[in-house]
């Protein structure tokens, strides 16, 4: 495959060059620059193509989490920090992987790999919405959802359980990827961690989703959207 072209977005001068050194080591990586702060990375995104962004936390002006949380233009986000603290919220944003300060090379190398691996798995996925089925990749095969069979989907971090009606597959890919991937007139995001197919939806209790047995939590931020859709 082509290289993955990757930027820096750390404020601190040598944590940019640890991480510049060992993204020349990476064949498939193409460093296409290096940012102090999240604002000059969101200009530089504007108007060029990034495939991963190593991005930090505790940045001045504007964090790393608080920019996932507001920018439009995302590519795979791999978060480099010194604080563990940050790990759950920031899987919960979708990012690939969580490099925790200081680490190897051996360790880089893993998340940057799996990143690679997504990258790899958006080329085979259909991006036509009107297509009946996608392909994910779960353990070590790409495996064929049918759409009609999903129940819902739950994220797990970097990884998604898609729930049917015969089985659940754990599959490699974060929400947001999946959610874009789906219909939105026939699925709809519930929670931070959950979307639902429209059309299994039994019933709304208060805050929660029932489909057939099952009960899902929905968020305040998202019951507006939701009961626009079922009314």
């Amino acid at each position: 495959m082509k290289k993955l072209r990757c930027i820096i977005v750390d404020d601190e001068p040598v944590a940019r060059k640890i991480l510049q050194e060992f993204a020349e080591q990476v064949p498939y990586l193409e460093l296409a620059g290096k940012f102090e702060n999240v604002l000059k990375a969101e200009a530089f995104l504007q108007n060029n193509r990034a495939d991963i962004m190593f991005l930090d936390i505790e940045m001045p002006k504007l964090t790393g989490l608080q920019y996932l949380k507001t920018s439009v233009v995302q590519p795979l986000v791999i978060l480099t920090t010194a604080f563990p603290q940050y790990a759950l919220e920031g899987y919960e944003l979708d990012i690939i992987d969580y490099l925790l300060k200081p680490f190897a090379f051996n360790r880089f190398l893993k998340a940057v790999q799996k990143a690679k691996e997504y990258a790899e798995l958006k080329n085979v996925t259909l991006p036509n919405n009107t297509a009946s089925y996608i392909f994910v990749r779960s353990e070590k095969r790409i495996e064929k959802v049918e759409l009609a069979d999903i129940l819902y989907i739950e994220s797990l971090g970097n990884y998604v359980n898609i729930c049917t009606e015969h089985k659940r597959i754990i599959a490699y890919l974060t929400l947001k990827s999946i959610e874009n991937q789906l219909p939105s007139a026939d699925f709809i995001k519930i929670h931070q961690s959950f979307i639902v197919s429209l059309s299994r939806i039994n019933a709304i209790d208060g805050n929660q989703v029932i489909l057939k047995n099952k009960e899902l939590p929905m968020s305040r931020n998202y019951r507006d959207n939701v009961m626009q859709l079922v009314e």
